[in-house]
């Protein structure tokens, strides 16, 4: 299938910031040299303004899955638990070494290792899965002899991964001689500052407008100024959301402009989660399954929250909608079968899924505009969805000082009792109600300040 080019439509790059009769932004509805020129003012040619567009806002991921809460300082800190669990991969183990039946290996950790003499761990090397007892612990090795008479069987180095899984003392002997301290990890994110403001002269905003208008405000009329105030305020709130998605911390020099930037969900989810390609783009539905069960043996692997929320583009959409209608019997012969649909026709006909079940998760999907808008990343691509568990995790809280749950994914913003800077809105000028200057214009200013908080990335997933 291939697609000829249409026309983009309005180019923003021509429009007039502000309300100015140009000859750069009119309308020019006759093809006749300047007819249009002297024509466009009759009101019969600019009766309603068209929703070529339909709704233009990308926004609502984060109202969706997110909670904003204030904040009072300039950063916020919280710490996430470690695994209760002791674990190492692909460490170096040295070839097998002493006396027959009693076999042992020297296994290199690194520096601040939490493995004890006399644990147990089971060790899976390239000759097969082993149990053993660790003898000795030095700064960055242990070394462990194992329970068969013949020990790992490696005739020289190489890469093994073990897991402590308990431990056994000789009659008479000493306890355990050190303590393991829970591990916990420190994170901090900070908030950036938005500013925009729109601005109209007096003689504009006394002015009737030409056309009819509908925002995505909900705002009507015939005052064209308060159609483009709707929308400079709807694109506002847009970059709120945009800015958190794809923000990332200034790892350059910061010094030029005095920003430092935030972590944004994709940045902590790169850096502390996960990252699939390719996942539903099997022309066989069968290899899209398969890949998709990685997925939830990865999610085994973490936090294993039960249920998740994927938020995707329309390829990845429609590729998981085959998926799952591949799974019913009758499809690939063309039947009515429609029991994977829940026994809904409709469900079934319309090949749209609001949730489905496998293994012991259960996954709601859903589109998501800003992925398919042709001006955000329907124009770059790079992003296909993203994984995000639903619920809460506990972390502490080093500002409050005591555990706290909170939503995986939430918005903190600056806030006071002297200023709140969620959403800030005020008018300067002297039009529309302003009294604060002597010139003829009104300003709308708008500012927030705002991050966002990644908890437990290791439960999310960004599809590529």
């Amino acid at each position: 299938m291939a697609f000829g080019i249409t026309n983009p439509g309005v180019v923003l790059s021509n429009a007039s910031p502000i309300k100015q009769t140009l000859s750069t932004n009119y309308v020019d509805f006759t093809s006749a040299g300047t007819a249009g020129w002297a024509q466009q003012y009759l009101p019969e040619l600019y009766e309603a303004e068209i929703e070529r567009y339909g709704d233009r806002s990308v926004a609502g991921f984060l109202q969706m899955v997110g909670a904003e809460m204030p904040m009072t300082s300039d950063q916020v800190i919280w710490s996430e638990q470690g695994r209760l669990h002791i674990s190492f991969e692909d460490v170096e183990s040295a070839a097998d070494s002493g006396d027959a039946g009693a076999q042992v290996n020297i296994i290199t950790l690194g520096s601040g290792h939490a493995v004890r003499a006399n644990q147990t761990v089971v060790i899976s090397a390239t000759t097969g899965i082993f149990k053993a007892i660790v003898t000795a612990v030095a700064d960055t090795t242990i070394t462990v002899a194992c329970y068969n008479a013949d020990g790992l069987g490696l005739t020289e180095a190489g890469d093994v991964s073990l897991f402590v899984y308990g431990s056994e003392f000789a009659k008479g002997t000493a306890g355990m001689t050190s303590a393991v301290e829970p591990d916990f990890v420190s994170l901090t994110n900070k908030p950036i500052i938005l500013k925009d403001h729109y601005e109209i002269s007096g003689s504009d905003a006394s002015q009737i407008g030409w056309i009819e208008v509908t925002g995505e405000a909900g705002q009507t009329g015939y005052l064209w100024y308060i159609k483009a105030e709707g929308d400079t305020r709807k694109r506002f709130e847009d970059y709120t959301e945009m800015a958190l998605v794809e923000a990332e911390k200034n790892g350059g020099d910061s010094s030029a402009n005095g920003v430092e930037g935030t972590e944004g969900l994709f940045a902590a989810i790169e850096s502390r989660g996960h990252v699939a390609t390719d996942v539903f783009t099997s022309t066989d539905a069968k290899d899209d399954l398969a890949n998709f069960d990685e997925i939830l043996k990865k999610l085994d692997k973490q936090g294993a929250i039960e249920e998740n929320v994927m938020f995707l583009n329309r390829d990845q959409a429609l590729g998981l909608d085959d998926m799952l209608a591949a799974q019913n019997g009758h499809y690939a012969s063309g039947g009515s079968s429609y029991g994977v649909f829940n026994n809904s026709e409709d469900m079934a006909l319309n090949l749209g899924f609001s949730g489905f079940r496998r293994g012991s998760y259960d996954f709601y999907k859903t589109d998501w505009k800003y992925l398919n808008d042709a001006t955000t990343r329907g124009l770059v691509g790079g992003v296909k969805g993203v994984l995000v568990p639903a619920g809460t995790s506990s972390v502490y809280d080093q500002i409050l000082g005591k555990n706290i749950k909170r939503p995986f994914l939430h918005v903190r913003y600056r806030a006071s009792e002297a200023d709140d800077r969620k959403m800030k809105t005020w008018i300067t000028g002297s039009v529309g109600g302003a009294t604060t200057s002597g010139d003829d214009k009104m300003e709308v200013h708008y500012l927030t300040e705002r991050c966002l908080v990644v908890q437990a990335a290791n439960n999310f997933m960004l599809f590529n």
